[in-house]
């Protein structure tokens, strides 16, 4: 495993961040924030639970209606009563009216189990002929979305990006994919 850092400057909005003070009034302030992601080099080092999850996210990618792009995602979202749901991306001719596999799964969950939190989401992809090489990372609208059930449920969720070429980055919580997020106020006491 290996402990990938990505560094940001100004954020606000998370407790991973600190201050950099200056002496002078007229300077501002830097903000430092760090962003972990965990990565893996074989499925088989990840916990039980992730190896099924990226399974059946593997496997939703062929229920995915993709005739556009080519490139079929599959999500698996898993609930905390145990429960997996899963989601594909359904593209449309109008593209502003597909909508992307985690949405597809996260809403599926909600629309199902409306007070079970989600515990991990993982995401794989296919194009034409076979798996995707690289981590795949959900779209913007996905990760407020994945961000929004998290405020909700007041914990972390888990998003694993899987890679066929042997590469797996997990974030243990959405902050890490989205540090700077929109957030209506009376949902969100942080800010």
């Amino acid at each position: 495993m290996l402990v990938l850092v990505v560094k940001l400057l100004f954020v606000r909005d998370t407790n991973l961040y600190y201050i950099t003070n200056t002496s002078n009034s007229h300077m501002p302030k830097k903000i430092k924030f760090d962003v972990f992601l965990e990565e893996y080099d074989d499925i088989s080092t990840l916990p039980a639970d992730s190896q099924t999850l990226i399974n059946q996210a593997i496997k939703a990618c062929q229920s995915a209606y993709a005739v556009y792009s080519g490139f079929s995602v599959g999500a698996a979202v898993q609930l905390e009563n145990g429960e997996i749901i899963l989601g594909s991306n359904q593209e449309n001719a109008s593209f502003p009216n597909g909508i992307c596999a985690e949405r597809v799964a996260l809403f599926a969950a909600a629309a199902k189990y409306p007070a079970i939190p989600v515990l991990k989401l993982a995401v794989a992809a296919m194009d034409q002929t076979s798996d995707w090489t690289d981590p795949v990372y959900p779209c913007g609208g996905c990760r407020q979305v994945m961000i929004e059930y998290q405020l909700i449920q007041k914990s972390p969720i888990e998003i694993i990006m899987y890679g066929s070429a042997r590469m797996i980055r997990v974030a243990h919580s959405v902050d890490m994919l989205l540090p700077f997020r929109f957030s209506a106020k009376p949902m969100d006491n942080s800010t």
